[in-house]
């Protein structure tokens, strides 16, 4: 039978059809394959072969690209196609193989060198795969691709600082590597230079505007900047190219959270809530909203959920806690702080709050036990201190309610208060001079506590002796 002579283009132009052209052509093609007139029309199958890698067509790539090499076996070109198949087929030790027998006919092709890192990266080989991509930089030293695969491997390893310098040499070599743009806003965010993330994300959307995740990665920026406002806007760009997207709600209602509009932000995390779940950290900023509005029953059911969602999530045993101690369902409230003290003994805020329950409801030996294991972690907390002092003066456990107070000062000597607790303990201890130099303190400091001692100790307020000493003191 005759054939048509139907080539993509003239030797060096680019072909020009759309995807359904290029389904008719693989039709066509492999009709032509099977008919035996492969060695007609093999310039046109090598130019269909890049038309498939462009639209992802692996397969019939991979048909046509086997089929030529059972007439060409010799020709690099074609291993090299058949390795990058591979790879985007995920049959990276294949890959390598191919792109071993396209460098053994052509060793100083630096594109197969930079495709050959990506299948030895795949495998675990990560110091192979970079001398891979040094090697093609030293056959080309501003070949873009090579210098940004080369940061992708430094940005795996947290390599920051390596990788953000192969990224600036890929744009600086082509400005508009729009992907490089996108992994230095990424690597600048974890050096915690955020105005230069920022500046990264700008120059990548300016190239990739319908992106999601740049205005998404943007977006969370903005947070980290407490550009709340900005944040929302980048957030609502996302959403508007994909409704679904579960994380940019959840970080619209955290910016709206930190703008102050409750009622919208919850709205936010309720339609995260829809498209997912099972995250907890979802359930519980719902939780925090409602205990922000004041809707304690709404809060607890939230925490709940978070808790359902993960068994052993601490804040949220926490949270539940203060709302039940404030709702006064004291005892729930107990189990919940004794829960989160076993989920994470070492947190303060914990103790801190089953202090505060034990001293509620009268307690003061579990309460003074808990402030002491909140001091364990947290030393320099002077208001669980002067609690502690003050339990241990209720108690009568004078001696360590001196060394409270004492170390109630150390912390914060400008606090009258403590001086007065001091000095109430030195009367007891009958201390005289002791006390009435702590008094002294407590009035220079809050005048006010005056009308308190007189009101607490009427008898030695009233003592001639007492006010001489105050005096001459």
């Amino acid at each position: 039978m005759n054939y048509s002579d139907d080539k993509f283009g003239n030797s060096g132009d680019e072909y020009f059809f759309d995807e359904n052209e290029l389904k008719e052509k693989i039709e066509k093609y492999r009709d032509l394959i099977a008919e035996g007139a492969i060695f007609i029309y093999m310039e046109s199958i090598e130019e269909l072969i890049e038309a498939c890698l462009d639209y992802d067509y692996t397969e019939d790539g991979l048909y046509f690209t086997n089929a030529l090499l059972e007439i060409a076996p010799y020709n690099s070109e074609l291993w090299q196609f058949k390795g990058i198949f591979l790879n985007n087929s995920f049959e990276f030790e294949e890959a390598y193989n191919c792109f071993n027998r396209a460098l053994s006919m052509n060793p100083n092709d630096a594109e197969t060198l930079i495709n050959k890192a990506l299948s030895e990266d795949n495998l675990g080989l990560a110091e192979d795969a970079m001398e891979s991509l040094l090697a093609a930089l030293r056959l080309e030293p501003e070949n873009e691709e090579a210098h940004f695969s080369l940061g992708v491997i430094y940005e795996r390893d947290e390599k920051f600082d390596l990788a953000i310098e192969c990224f600036k040499k890929a744009v600086q070599i082509d400005p508009e590597y729009s992907e490089a743009y996108y992994e230095l806003g990424y690597c600048y965010e974890d050096t915690e230079e955020y105005d230069k993330s920022l500046e990264a994300y700008n120059k990548f959307l300016d190239l990739e505007p319908y992106s999601i995740t740049g205005w998404y990665n943007r977006g969370i920026i903005h947070i980290r900047m407490n550009n709340y406002k900005e944040a929302v806007d980048d957030f609502d760009l996302a959403l508007a190219l994909k409704e679904d997207f579960c994380n940019a709600w959840f970080n619209k209602g955290i910016a709206l959270a930190n703008l102050g509009k409750l009622t919208e932000a919850l709205e936010a995390f309720q339609k995260a809530s829809e498209l997912d779940k099972t995250d907890e950290a979802i359930f519980f900023n719902i939780g925090q909203i409602h205990e922000e509005l004041d809707d304690l029953e709404n809060a607890v059911k939230n925490y709940t959920e978070a808790i359902r969602c993960k068994n052993d999530y601490f804040e949220a045993y926490l949270s539940r806690g203060y709302c039940y101690s404030s709702m006064e369902r004291l005892h729930m409230a107990l189990k919940d702080f004794e829960v989160a003290i076993k989920l994470n003994d070492s947190s303060p805020d914990a103790w801190i709050a089953k202090g505060d329950l034990d001293l509620s409801l009268g307690k003061l030996d579990e309460a003074a036990e808990s402030y002491k294991n909140a001091l364990s972690t947290d030393p320099g907390n002077y208001q669980i201190w002067y609690k502690l002092a003050e339990i241990d003066l209720e108690l009568g456990n004078w001696t360590e309610g001196m060394s409270a107070y004492n170390e109630c000062i150390r912390l914060n000597p400008s606090d009258a208060n403590s001086y007065y607790g001091k000095a109430k303990v030195n009367f007891i201890l009958s201390k005289t001079q002791e006390a009435i130099e702590c008094l002294k303190n407590a009035f220079r400091l809050d005048p006010s506590i005056k009308k308190e001692f007189a009101k607490e100790y009427p008898e030695i307020k009233a003592s001639k002796l007492f006010r001489k000493l105050l005096d001459e003191n």
